[in-house]
């Protein structure tokens, strides 16, 4: 096991309960939380639920900054819902255009060595400022809000050693990118990533945010960066140096796997269509047309990234045919990028800039053309994420996306004929937080009529008679399950989201996964999803449980399902397994029939399930499962969920 790192000391200074044994859970102290619209709505309404009158926490956050295109009412009726009850909660608040969560956390109010959940994957971008900033699902951050301690398989903890510094026009973006080359999307579950070595030093905080940010896409549970000089730099120039907490693993500190990056290796990259983990040197793409460049979204729209941008495109223009768009991360940065004229020259260049919010990120506008490529800066490029079918998504650096925009085509930056704008971290940051709305006790809750309640499951049966609804396969991810773009303004209304659960396998002229789900459900039998590696990957967003629940889903089953998505599906009673043979996933078919009997019985921590697959001619099969669930797991299934608890 692990000794002597920087995640070990920030569990040792939260630790609760539980064991310091790889994967067997730990439960922690939770010092801040943080939600965001999309999620933080049902977050909320099940704070409610549990009659908590305030927070608990040290400091917690509502964001506003995925769902603000305002087609409709139910956006702003969401939006008016929160301010209300985060005044009512002791929560502080921040508005539309105050920017992105994950960004303006950073700057405002992450500090080195506490704990963070946040109802965003993302979250785990605070391990750039030495930070164990975790992702999760919007009732367990709900739960924190309340008090709770926040429960984890104790994590393998993956060393990454960064030797050097990187060349010009090579960015933070193209390291995560290397690293995602390695590790890859899957079968990263359970395990922390933390950096050390000489070559954290060159890197700033900014850098850092970048590099934990999509870190997500990995799969681990979060990534951390020491707290340093540089850290310490950042906070004084927020006018936060009083934050500053020195943070380093021990000098003989040991990991449970090593890698290495030098960073004078670390060329540009792309994570091509449709995974992050889909990386080729942008030296294998030169020459591809390009139709769209956008940057911006919580992993690469600093100060620092977006400086160099206006730098690099001064003077000069975009690419005729092509369109360019940039949405900062947060007011801070683009009251700063206006007060120093670099806006200007971003304008100037054909630039198109977008509100301080996710937008295309999450498919919410800018969607680019049929058969068009679109290079981002974003942190992922799922099949149809950016709101067209077919999309050919590429993930980039601020650096070879401008090289990209000047040019047309996929072009090394590293071949623009031009020095590299380096940029230097602001001694001094513009300080405004004038759009921070402050708690205020005794505010009436404002909840419109398109606000629902979190519908409540019932106890897990003992003989569970289950009929396969749907099967699919490897990398599901929770935007398969639950797409966002235009159906986000939903989210606050179970029964209508949970319409459009599984709509990307939707045949022309065919009932839809919800229609045959809620026809089983109706005739008295339990729901299960068969999918394969990897189950779950990608956003936290809890609805890829709670409407498939609400369409009377009880049983998932895979071959791995990914850590967020496993908690989410607990925490609304659905029993996650997995195949111990593989070789079952491949006899069962759609419509099949999939009993378990003396369920309750059966279900014991390392235990494993057996259920009988029926097929339609008659014939059967004993199915063996595995499962990670705890005690405490297996409790909250039994009672259908953890709002039955």
């Amino acid at each position: 096991m692990a000794k002597g790192t920087v995640v070990q000391k920030i569990i040792e200074a939260h630790y609760v309960s539980g064991s310091r044994e790889i994967g067997k859970p730990v439960a922690l102290r939770i010092d801040q939380t943080l939600t965001q619209d999309a999620t933080g709505t049902m977050a909320y309404l099940e704070l409610e639920a549990m009659k908590v009158p305030q927070v608990k926490t040290q400091l917690s956050v509502s964001y506003v900054d995925h769902n603000m295109m305002q087609n409709g009412p139910e956006n702003r009726n969401d939006h008016l819902y929160l301010q209300t009850v985060a005044a009512s909660k002791g929560v502080k608040f921040s508005p539309p255009g105050n920017g992105i969560c994950h960004q303006l956390h950073l700057e405002r109010f992450g500090i080195p060595g506490r704990t963070l959940i946040g109802s965003d994957s993302h979250t785990p971008t605070g391990g750039g400022i030495g930070m164990m900033a975790i992702g999760a699902g919007g009732l367990d951050v709900a739960l924190a809000m309340a008090g709770k301690p926040f429960r984890i398989p104790y994590p393998k903890i993956i060393g990454v050693k960064l030797t050097n510094k990187l060349s010009p026009w090579c960015a933070a973006k193209d390291v995560i990118l290397t690293l995602l080359s390695i590790l890859t999307t899957k079968g990263n579950v359970g395990s922390i990533v933390e950096y050390y070595g000489d070559g954290v030093a060159s890197l700033s905080v900014p850098q850092r945010a970048t590099i934990t940010n999509m870190g997500a896409e990995l799969g681990v549970t979060t990534s951390v960066f020491p707290s340093d000089e540089a850290t310490k730099h950042f906070l004084t120039a927020q006018g936060r140096g009083a934050d500053y907490t020195e943070l380093s693993a021990d000098a003989d500190a040991e990991y449970d796997q090593v890698i290495e990056i030098d960073l004078a290796k670390v060329v540009p990259l792309a994570a091509c269509p449709s995974s992050p983990d889909n990386i080729k040197p942008i030296s294998e793409l030169k020459g591809m047309k390009v139709g769209q460049v956008i940057i911006g979204s919580c992993t690469n729209s600093s100060y620092r990234d977006l400086a160099m941008v206006a730098t690099a495109l001064k003077g000069k223009s975009v690419a005729p045919g092509l369109t360019f768009a940039i949405a900062p991360g947060s007011r801070q940065v683009l009251e700063m990028l206006a007060r120093n004229g670099m806006l200007a020259d971003i304008i100037g260049a054909g630039g198109r800039i977008l509100e301080t919010g996710c937008g295309p990120c999450i498919g919410q506008g800018q969607s680019p053309a049929n058969d068009t490529i679109s290079v981002r800066t974003f942190n992922r490029n799922f099949a149809g994420r950016t709101g067209t079918k077919g999309d050919q998504a590429y993930l980039v650096s601020p650096e070879t996306a401008v090289a990209v925009a000047l040019t047309g085509e996929f072009t090394d930056p590293r071949e623009l004929g031009f020095t590299y704008p380096e940029i230097a971290e602001p001694e001094e940051f513009l300080i405004n937080d004038n759009m921070i709305r402050q708690p205020e006790a005794g505010t009436e809750i404002i909840r419109k009529p398109t606000i629902g309640e979190p519908p409540m499951n019932q106890p897990l049966p003992d003989a569970l008679n289950g009929e396969v609804v749907i099967k699919v396969g490897d990398k599901i991810t929770t935007d398969h399950i639950m797409p966002a773009g235009v159906h986000l303004k939903h989210r606050s209304n179970i029964p209508v989201y949970a319409k459009v659960v599984f709509e990307c396998f939707t045949e022309p002229g065919k009932p839809s996964f919800a229609e045959r789900a809620a026809a089983v459900r109706d005739a008295g039998k339990a729901g299960v999803i068969i999918g394969r590696d990897s189950y779950g990957q990608g956003s936290s967003r809890e609805h890829a449980a709670i409407c498939p629940m609400y369409l009377g889903v009880k049983v998932v089953a895979a071959l791995a399902i990914e850590r967020i998505h496993s908690a989410n599906l607990v925490n609304f009673g659905i029993l996650p397994l997995m195949f111990a043979d593989a070789a079952d996933y491949d006899a069962i078919d759609e419509k099949d029939a999939l009993t378990f009997d003396a369920l309750r019985s059966q279900l014991a921590v390392g235990a494993p399930v057996k259920g009988t697959l029926r097929k339609a001619d008659g014939t059967t099969r004993e199915i063996l499962f595995n499962h990670r669930l705890s005690e405490e797991d297996i409790r909250i299934i039994l009672a259908g969920g953890m709002l039955n608890c």
